[in-house]
């Protein structure tokens, strides 16, 4: 029982791990392209651009503010959201815990770039003709995926019955 329950738990840590590495080589990766060139605007296709921006706020810049106070209960409460997420993912199983640990990877990376920099670096520009989408990095796309695939969940999955299938 304990060597089966030790697999599991290093299994969901490797797989959270890897999400954050993911995640961090990517921003080191745009990081050191801003030391080189001092600014960051890469066109790669005609509808993906690689733009750095600095997020002080939570998702898409929201509530973004230069306030120190403001910015530390931000940071704080995304701490405490990021615990509940963990205790989530320890209390489920099968495809609800991966959606989770998909999200936990994500806010882990986000979580670790407002501690350090003090702003989150987001780099991806995806774009229509001259409409953009927020910019976004590579933790973004973790914790959408584990965002949409929680939903699926909900709506396909409704019983834990079900759930064991996966």
């Amino acid at each position: 029982m304990f060597k089966s329950n030790f697999k599991i738990f290093l299994l969901n840590t490797s797989i959270v791990l890897i999400i954050f590495l993911i995640d961090r080589l990517s921003k080191i990766y745009i990081l050191k392209l801003a030391e080189l060139s001092d600014k960051v605007d890469v066109y790669l296709t005609s509808y993906l651009n690689l733009y750095l921006i600095w997020n002080k706020g939570i998702a898409f810049g929201l509530l973004s503010s230069n306030e120190n106070l403001i910015y530390n209960i931000i940071s704080a409460i995304i701490i405490i959201i990021t615990f509940v997420i963990l205790f989530m993912a320890i209390k489920t199983y099968g495809f609800r815990r991966y959606s989770l640990m998909l999200i936990l990877g994500g806010s882990l990376g986000n979580l670790f770039d407002r501690l350090y920099y003090k702003a989150v670096p987001d780099f991806i520009d995806f774009h229509l003709n001259s409409f953009h989408w927020f910019i976004f990095n590579v933790a973004d796309i973790f914790i959408t995926v584990g965002v949409i695939c929680l939903i699926y969940a909900e709506i396909f999955f409704n019983s834990t019955k079900n759930e064991k299938l996966f």
